[in-house]
């Protein structure tokens, strides 16, 4: 049987779910963090500066369920946590490196074009076929 044929663009695709969790800002972080390697939750969460905890631990949650990354538990006291990519998600890293780097590389200028939108007098931004 031929594999099935993902397409994003269609509403009831699977595929859709997936890019907009990959897409999402703390996904990003947290696979850019893991890439140098395994981190304890708290190491996380000081890489990765903004984060809330609950945040954290949902967002690991879900990368977890999809195969994004591992979560190991050692048997220490006190107890010790780690998570570290999987391959899937040693995938990737290039890709969301790559953004990361666009988006400091480039801020400056979307920051000018932001501003130069801003200074614009009037309503910018017309419905198609209503001028």
């Amino acid at each position: 049987m031929d594999a099935p044929v993902w397409n994003i663009m269609v509403a009831t695709c699977p595929s859709r779910t997936s890019l907009a969790k990959i897409a999402n800002k703390w996904t990003a972080m947290i696979v850019i963090a893991l890439s140098k390697g395994p981190l304890r939750f708290g190491e996380l969460r000081g890489e990765v500066d903004g984060i809330s905890g609950k945040v954290l631990a949902d967002t690991l949650r879900d990368l977890e369920r999809d195969g994004i990354l591992n979560r190991t538990s050692y048997n220490e006291m006190p107890p010790r946590v780690e998570y570290e990519l999987t391959a899937l998600g040693h995938s990737l890293r290039e890709p969301l490196t790559a953004l990361g780097r666009w988006a400091e590389e480039h801020i400056s200028e979307v920051m000018d074009a932001r501003d130069a939108y801003d200074e614009r007098p009037g309503p910018s931004i017309h419905p198609p076929g209503r001028h």
